[in-house]
């Protein structure tokens, strides 16, 4: 067994990406949610389709800005992937693979290490950075020497530059915005204009999903929303779930008034690229950082230069971000402007950008030295946690 198939669980801050290296992962939403509908249920993971109305979720996250903090809840949230419900593992006959943040704190690191090989009493473990993964994946599927990785999910974006398959360590820089602050901007600016969404964290996030993009050219979007009737092509409706016929909302266009309509809808205009725009632009909601672009620019600069070629050949883009449609085009239209103009720039965006460090593992999975990286439980009982530290040394 240990040699066909392996565990990998992403365990990221909003949702987990987890599974066999043998079958498609499952994304579990990594929080435990109540729902006004029904107070004495606590919905785990993905028990949130079972619930019958999901307005007003209050959520309980294990992460708070991008680290592991809610032991409790993560344990809870774990005990339910490793269950008969969602994906049964016995870690006694095959090895782990789990992310943690780039950075992580040692505590963390330490507990995390002892839960896994005492209570869960796993075997052989992997621990590493998502991008890691991420980046072993384009690696051999690029055959190149230099990658930036670009990860930006739910707590903040990280750049880190690789140089021959090693971190650039003095080159990883990180963005305090993540799709955390643009969903609870997007909450802000739709309470304030239209209806008070404050408690709708699960509903809005949706919203912004469904109806948000990357605009190519800020101020002539911004022109293009102030206009009237069909001039305006920014301009749509969201339909709200109402939990008996339509169970997520969806977009549409503006109906005229005289239209009777039975559902709820949202008004959604300059909100759909102005909310994906804070990415670039974190100082928009006083966020007192570089953009995205920017800082792709300031962690190339910190590389040695004999690299700048290979890394700007080489940008990947993955989390749940880079879903925003014209995401990978903006990102590249900014850094070709700000890169001097004999080097190429390619950016990739992954083909799921949500699974891209899991698929990482699968094949880190199939490395002949993978044992090699990981720790077993008899090494972790002989030596302890100083091995740890040593082997996973990130």
């Amino acid at each position: 067994m240990p040699e066909t198939s392996c565990y990998i669980l992403d365990n990221g801050a909003y949702t987990a990406k987890v599974g066999f290296s043998t079958m498609e992962p499952k994304v579990v939403p990594n929080c435990i949610m109540k729902a006004k509908s029904e107070r004495r249920r606590p919905f785990i993971g993905s028990q949130i389709d079972e619930c019958r109305d999901a307005s007003g979720l209050f959520y309980i996250l294990p992460f708070q800005k991008g680290f592991l903090v809610n032991w409790d809840t993560q344990k809870t949230v774990w005990d339910y992937m490793f269950s008969k419900e969602c994906c049964p593992v016995n870690f006694n006959e095959i090895p782990l693979i789990i992310t943690e943040p780039l950075f992580n704190f040692a505590s963390i690191q330490e507990a995390m290490t002892e839960i896994f090989f005492e209570e869960y009493e796993c075997q052989s473990l992997l621990r590493i950075n998502a991008t890691d993964l991420a980046e072993y994946n384009y690696r051999k599927t690029h055959k190149n020497v230099c990658t930036i990785v670009v990860d930006s999910g739910y707590s903040y974006t990280y750049i880190v530059p690789y140089i021959k398959g090693k971190k650039f360590r003095d080159g990883i820089r990180r963005v305090d915005v993540g799709g955390k602050v643009l969903t609870n901007h997007l909450k802000e600016v739709l309470s304030y204009r239209q209806l008070n969404v404050m408690d709708e964290t699960y509903v809005i996030n949706q919203v912004k999903e469904d109806s948000c993009f990357v605009s190519m050219d800020f101020m002539n979007d911004m022109e293009i929303a102030r206009k009237k009737g069909s001039e305006n092509t920014i301009v749509k409706d969201y339909v709200l779930p109402d939990y008996t016929t339509i169970r997520r909302g969806y977009l549409r266009d503006v109906v005229r008034p005289d239209e009777d309509l039975e559902q709820q809808t949202l008004r959604m205009n300059n909100e759909r690229f102005a909310i994906p725009e804070l990415l670039f632009h974190p100082s928009d909601v006083g966020i007192q950082q570089m953009g995205i672009t920017e800082t792709i620019m300031h962690s190339l600069n910190a590389c040695p230069e004999e690299h700048m070629e290979s890394l700007l050949e080489n940008i990947v883009l993955y989390g749940g971000n880079a879903l925003f449609p014209g995401f990978r085009d903006r990102v590249y239209n900014d850094v070709r402007a700000a890169a001097l103009d004999h080097y190429d720039v390619n950016v990739t965006v992954a083909e799921n950008p949500i699974t891209y460090a899991w698929e990482g593992g699968k094949m880190i999975f199939r490395d002949p030295d993978f044992y090699s990286f990981c720790m077993t439980k008899e090494e972790y009982e002989e030596e302890g946690k100083a091995l740890a530290f040593e082997r996973f040394d990130i």
